[in-house]
Formats: C-alpha cells, sequence, structure tokens
C-alpha cells in the first residue's frame, strides 16, 4: 500500500492469511462445497487444525515443514485431480491416494474435535469421501446427462440440502 501497488490490503489473495480489518485469520475455500454441511465440515475442519497447530506450538512441539513448491504440486494435483487423485506424501517420498492422507489429516486433528465440540461435523469429511465432492457430483452429472442445464439444476437442489436444519436451530453456533 506504501508503495501504491495495491490500495488495500483486501487486495492480497492468499489460501490463508490474517484479515486486513478483523482480528481473525481467513481461509480460501477447498474445491465446491454445495451444501451447508459441506462448508461446515470444511470450517470445522479449519478450525480444528488452527487448534491443534496452536496447541502444538504452546507445547514447543513442531510440525513438519515443507518447501512451498512442494505444497504447491500438492495444491495442483488436488485441484487437477480432486480426492480421487494421488498426493505426494512428503514424509514416505511417495505418491499415495489423496484420501490416504485426509485419514491422516483426519487423524491428526483428533484430539482437539471433542473440545471444540465438533467432532459430528468433521466426521462429515467421510461423508465427502463417500459421496464426492461438489466438483466430482456435478462431473457425474455431466457425464450422465451431457446438459449442462442439467447441472445447474442439480446445483440448485444441492445448495437447499440441510438448508431447514440449519434455519430451525434456536441460535447459530459457530463452528
Amino acid at each position: 500500500m506504501k508503495t501504491n501497488s495495491i490500495d488495500n490490503a483486501k487486495k492480497i489473495w492468499w489460501d490463508m492469511r490474517p484479515h486486513p480489518f478483523f482480528n481473525t485469520l481467513e481461509f480460501r475455500v477447498c474445491d465446491l462445497p454445495m451444501r451447508v454441511d459441506e462448508t461446515i465440515a470444511l470450517a470445522a475442519l479449519i478450525q480444528a487444525t488452527v487448534v491443534k497447530l496452536y496447541k502444538l506450538h504452546t507445547q514447543n512441539q513442531g510440525f513438519r515443514l515443507y518447501r512451498k513448491s512442494l505444497l504447491m504440486e500438492n495444491k495442483w494435483r488436488a485441484a487437477r485431480y480432486g480426492i480421487n487423485g494421488k498426493l505426494i506424501d512428503f514424509g514416505k517420498q511417495e505418491e499415495v491416494p489423496e484420501r490416504d492422507l485426509i485419514e491422516e489429516y483426519l487423524a491428526f486433528v483428533d484430539d482437539v474435535l471433542d473440545e471444540l465440540d465438533c467432532r459430528e461435523e468433521v466426521e462429515y469429511i467421510r461423508e465427502i469421501m463417500k459421496m464426492g465432492t461438489g466438483a466430482d457430483r456435478q462431473l457425474e452429472v455431466y457425464r450422465r446427462t451431457g446438459d449442462m442445464k442439467a447441472v445447474m439444476d442439480y446445483i440448485i437442489e444441492e445448495t437447499e440440502v440441510g438448508v431447514d436444519e440449519v434455519d430451525s436451530l434456536p441460535t447459530a453456533r459457530a463452528v
């Protein structure tokens, strides 16, 4: 901003960043969560991750750190191939199914889920792995029908799944 390259810090896009105006962390959403439950599951997983990493830090423990270029390779693979693809397990130095790494990830945060009261929400990640991501399901509709209108109709239907349950909650619960 001082060099007039951008007019405000909101113009900088990262996968995660301190929010430029609020005292919060901001995360970009993964893939394409079409259902409310998918969005809540991802938010709960991110929250659990932050708490887990914070606890490790406060206990003077670390976590493996890898070069950004390696992480970007896995990010590209995840975007290109989705949850049915393979990522690089940098510790093992080999390709592994992404689903295996997701299970490791869920095990990594497991010890903080009850403290955060978000076990049920994070467990929904396994439901996503069963039914596929929003992108997987959209592609399946297109493969089956060859019709973009059918895909749009599907997106509208999926967006409404679970909305009634959320609307009927007495108070909004922060994940």
